[in-house]
């Protein structure tokens, strides 16, 4: 397992020229991605579902949806959990995987990944 802080571009994939940049933590102990309702709604991004995600002590319910994602200035569209008010800006391990990124723990860097097609 493995974190950093990076700054990341989040974007509307219907609105592509508009990015908001802000700092991220990668977590590739995290599923999937959270950014604060209040940032995907002032990008307008919509939830699709709302899904029950287990947490420490129960169980909770979420939008889950997708948003545009810049790292390392590629971009790709993500699925993104809706986060609440207290919740930081997280970039999971599939986000990660649809970069094809991975977290170099030694260095404290993103580096590419050695994909396989298996």
């Amino acid at each position: 397992m493995g974190f950093l802080k990076v700054k990341v571009g989040l974007f509307n994939p219907a609105e592509p020229s508009k990015v908001v940049e802000v700092e991220a933590l990668i977590d590739t102990g995290a599923i999937y991605s959270i950014v604060g309702r209040d940032l995907l709604q002032q990008l307008g991004v919509k939830p699709i579902e709302r899904r029950r995600f287990k947490v420490f002590g129960g169980y909770v319910e979420r939008d889950v949806g997708e948003v545009g994602l810049v790292i390392l200035g590629r971009r790709r569209t993500v699925p993104v959990v809706f986060g609440e008010e207290k919740d930081i800006t997280v970039v999971g391990v599939t986000a990660l995987e649809i970069f094809g990124l991975e977290v170099d723990v030694v260095r404290g860097v993103l580096r590419e990944a050695e994909l396989l097609l298996v």
